[in-house]
C-alpha cells in the first residue's frame, strides 16, 4: 500500500461512518489523484476550475467516473461554463447572484440539476468569500436560491482559519452548525440542509466534533506540497 493510500485509509477509518471525506487535490498530480481513488476515495475536491481541474479531469480516464468531483474553491463567473461539465457539486456559492449565473448555464452543460452548498464566511474575514454568518443573510440566500430551476441546495460550507491551533476554529464551526440548523426552516421543495462541509487537514477533527459531516483533507493525505 502506498503512503497516500495508507494516510487516506487511516483518516477514513478514524471518521464516523456518516462523515464524508473529500480528498483535496489542489496542486496534486494526476498520478496522486489516481492513487487516492484506488485507495477508496469517493470525493475529489479541486480549488481551481481552469486550467488545473480541466486538465486533470481530461487525463483521468475512466477513473474520473468513479468519484464525485467537488468544487471547493471560489468559482469565477467566467469559469462557470468550464466548471459545470466537471463538477458534481459546487460547494462555494456565496450569493444569489452567483447562483443565478450558475443556474442559467446548467442546461448548456447538458445537466438537469447541479447540487450546491452555500459558503459561509464564518470568521467575517475580508479576504474570504461567503455570506455573512448571520441567520438573516442565510435566509435571504436560501430563499433566493429556492426559485432556481436547475440548482438544488444541499447544505453549507465554511473554511475556518487556515492555520494555527485547531481549537481556534471551533467557534466558527459551531456558529456554522447553528446556521445549518436554522437554515432547515427556510428550505423549500427539493432543497435541503443535509451536508455541513467544514474542516481541513489541521482542523477536521474539531469540525467533526462540532457537527461536520463532510471534511476536506489535502496535506493530511498527500503530505506537504
Amino acid at each position: 500500500m502506498s503512503e497516500i493510500a495508507e494516510k487516506f485509509t487511516e483518516i477514513r477509518e478514524s471518521l464516523p461512518d456518516d462523515v464524508r471525506l473529500v480528498a483535496a487535490t489542489k496542486s496534486r498530480s494526476v498520478e496522486e489523484i489516481k492513487e487516492v481513488i484506488e485507495a477508496g476515495a469517493k470525493y475529489i475536491g479541486e480549488n481551481y476550475t481552469h486550467p488545473e481541474a480541466t486538465e486533470k479531469y481530461e487525463k483521468m480516464g475512466e477513473l474520473k467516473e468513479e468519484v464525485n468531483w467537488e468544487l471547493i474553491g471560489h468559482l469565477q463567473k467566467n469559469d462557470i461554463n468550464k466548471a459545470l461539465p466537471i463538477f458534481d457539486r459546487v460547494q462555494t456559492v456565496e450569493s444569489v447572484s452567483k447562483a443565478e449565473h450558475i443556474d442559467k448555464r446548467v442546461e448548456k452543460a447538458e445537466k438537469n440539476v447541479v447540487p450546491i452548498l452555500i459558503e459561509v464566511n464564518s470568521g467575517g474575514e475580508e479576504s474570504k468569500y461567503g455570506i455573512e454568518p448571520t441567520e438573516t443573510a442565510l435566509e435571504e440566500v436560501v430563499r433566493g436560491i429556492s426559485g432556481l430551476e436547475h440548482l438544488r441546495l444541499e447544505g453549507l460550507m465554511t473554511m475556518g482559519p487556515y492555520r494555527g491551533d485547531p481549537e481556534d476554529a471551533r467557534p466558527y464551526f459551531r456558529l456554522t452548525k447553528e446556521l445549518f440548523e436554522a437554515g432547515k426552516n427556510y428550505v423549500e421543495g427539493d432543497d435541503r440542509m443535509e451536508i455541513l462541509s467544514m474542516g481541513m487537514s489541521n482542523s477536521y477533527r474539531v469540525a467533526v466534533e462540532e457537527g461536520a459531516n463532510m471534511v476536506r483533507v489535502g496535506t493530511g493525505i498527500f503530505g506537504p506540497r
